[in-house]
């Protein structure tokens, strides 16, 4: 009789290790690359966040390709995942992956970049416009109200760069003595900033400053300028751990920081808040702040 109780304690208490183990919610990341300082720290953020409040969480990178975005959405929605957070390659082309998650009854949660299509419940980022319109104001104090700028945008169709460049404009067209020569996509990647800075100074060899939308671009156009023996004031976007060592250096004029790790912590609360049936606003914002040496 001691046996079978104990034989039944031991199953007992493997079926409520099993549902124990089994208890752990499925959540999935698709970041549209982790080829870019930004987003790894985005990941990093949300991993740990889903650590702590005990998700199970995949991550998938769709390495800048929305085809691969749709196919990696398919796939984790293929492991019974219960809430989708993604950061879009691309806020229209994401429609279709929004959708399909929306076809399965997933919730989608985005961050950083808005989709411009399909159901999302709610919305995670930076005030882009307030970030990109404290860059301008930055290089007008610079330049004194008067010179000529540069723009390098990120990822044509992303809310990122739509954004960024809205308030950046908002900024530089409210003082006459600015003149922007210059807008060119070098899509938040590094060396595509340097190439594109490259053909730029050889157009317009006299600009004094230059706006990147992310610290990739800045750092890339920075490369750009020195081989110019040029002085011309940079302000970068993102606040990565590259283009804050740059700012204190003095190679960087300044950087609009960003927190992607509370981007990627706040995704997964709101996560669990959808869970639990508690309704999540439509937008969070998170901070931002103006970082010079």
């Amino acid at each position: 009789m001691r046996k079978f109780l104990a034989l039944a304690a031991t199953a007992a208490f493997l079926a409520g290790a099993g549902t124990a183990a089994q208890a752990a919610d499925k959540l999935a990341l698709v970041v549209s690359t982790l080829n870019n300082p930004f987003f790894v720290s985005l990941k990093d953020g949300a991993e740990a966040q889903a650590k702590k409040m005990g998700f199970d969480l995949i991550v998938l990178d769709s390495q800048n390709d929305p085809a691969k975005e749709l196919s990696n959405v398919e796939d984790v929605l293929n492991k019974g995942i219960k809430v989708l957070l993604i950061n879009p390659t691309d806020s229209d082309a994401v429609k279709a992956a929004v959708r399909t998650a929306n076809r399965a009854d997933v919730p989608v949660i985005t961050l950083d970049r808005s989709a411009n299509g399909g159901k999302v419940a709610t919305h995670i980022a930076s005030d882009n416009v307030a970030g990109g319109k404290m860059a301008g104001d930055e290089i007008i104090k610079l330049l004194g109200g008067k010179g000529k700028v540069a723009e390098l945008q990120g990822v044509p169709g992303t809310s990122a760069a739509r954004d960024r460049g809205k308030g950046f404009h908002e900024a530089i067209d409210a003082d006459k003595g600015i003149e922007l020569v210059a807008s060119q996509p070098a899509d938040f990647d590094r060396t595509k900033g340097l190439n594109v800075m490259e053909n730029i100074l050889q157009a317009n060899p006299d600009i004094h400053a230059v706006f990147a939308q992310n610290d990739e671009m800045a750092l890339g156009a920075l490369k750009a300028i020195e081989g110019s023996g040029k002085k011309i004031f940079i302000v970068g976007f993102d606040g990565t751990d590259d283009g804050i060592k740059a700012v204190e250096a003095g190679t960087l004029a300044g950087t609009v920081a960003q927190q992607p790790d509370q981007i990627g912590a706040l995704g997964i609360d709101a996560a669990a808040k959808i869970l639990k049936g508690e309704k999540v606003p439509a937008l969070t914002s998170v901070p931002l702040k103006l970082i010079t040496k």
